[in-house]
């Protein structure tokens, strides 16, 4: 199992927040107009968060920053260093709409046809090291938001399929569960012959539709229930009911939890973040979901495998097909 700092064997991840962020940046502005933040106060206040979480029993976050949201692994390398758990890192492209220019020439159906640089670049991430940092990616992260499906992230997804049966790493998405837009990944992954068991179908808690999730999971995929502190798309109480419900009709085995808590993001000032997400942090679940999740009839043993069990198995024999 690959984080950061290194392998280590599948069964000490431990309680695991799968869907995370460490730093979500805008690179080339921030490239451009190094005033507008401070990179080593910014490290500091990363290091201070994930301890606070690595003190509430936070062994591992998984940290999907892809290109498209700021991914640097030597910064990220800075923060692993200082703190007391794992961080595994992803590969992929983040659009809802068009591929990054970089690719738009290249690749199947573009001016100059070959093999698409995009799959080759994940699975080079995945297997040699993310440029020279020595560090391996672990999973491919994709996003899709709208109803439709755009011709470039369709191709984002196609390349993302095709890289994870090359080397068996898993799939975690972005979706929009308020546009039931997770079957549309699950259909063009079972197009490229994925196997939906090795999915797991992010932002699935903002949305109490239960017909919709129960589509998802019959159809074998992960839910990912991790947007925890992101009240502004859906209450804590919603969330907690929606994973009881799920719970309660014995789906534990394919639920996971976490936050989509970056500790920086350049997208909303400090003070607007605090004003419209106060919760989001990567204490919420272990401070305020987990004792919601107990009184909504959700046990500890529950608890534990969406914490550890499912993300140690989403983690274990993931070998290409």
């Amino acid at each position: 199992m690959e984080t950061v700092a290194g392998g280590i064997p599948v069964d000490q991840l431990g309680v695991t927040l799968m869907h995370e962020h460490v730093f979500v940046l805008s690179t080339e502005i921030q490239k451009n107009n190094p005033q507008l933040w401070d990179e080593e106060k910014q490290i500091d206040n990363a290091v201070a968060k994930l301890t606070a979480a690595a003190e509430r029993g936070v062994r591992t976050i998984v940290d999907l920053t892809v290109l498209g949201q700021g991914r640097y692994l030597p910064r990220i390398k800075k923060v692993a260093a200082r703190v007391p758990l794992n961080i595994v890192v992803a590969t992929g492209v983040y659009t809802y709409n068009d591929e990054p220019m970089y690719f738009a020439f290249r690749g199947p159906g573009r001016v100059f046809e070959g093999p698409d640089p995009m799959t080759e670049l994940f699975v080079r991430d995945i297997t040699e090291g993310i440029g020279d940092t020595g560090v391996r990616a672990a999973v491919l992260k994709v996003a899709t938001e709208t109803e439709d499906l755009p011709e470039g992230v369709e191709r984002v997804l196609r390349a993302t399929a095709q890289a994870h049966r090359e080397t068996g790493a898993p799939i975690q998405t972005h979706s929009n569960a308020l546009v039931r837009n997770g079957l549309l990944q699950q259909k063009v992954f079972a197009e490229e012959g994925v196997d939906l068991t090795r999915v797991v179908i992010g932002h699935s808690g903002d949305t109490d539709d239960i017909g919709y999730l129960r589509e998802l999971l019959e159809a074998g995929s992960y839910l990912g229930m991790d947007r925890f502190g992101m009240e502004f798309i859906a209450s804590l109480e919603q969330r907690v009911e929606t994973v009881a419900e799920l719970v309660r009709l014995g789906y534990t085995d394919q639920l996971v939890l976490s936050h989509d808590c970056p500790c920086f993001l350049d997208y909303l000032t400090e003070e607007q973040r605090e004003l419209v997400a106060p919760s989001w942090d990567y204490t919420h679940i272990h401070n305020d979901v987990l004792p919601a999740l107990n009184k909504a009839g959700v046990d500890n043993e529950r608890i534990h495998t969406m914490l550890v069990d499912n993300p140690r198995r989403i983690f274990s024999g993931n070998a290409p097909y």
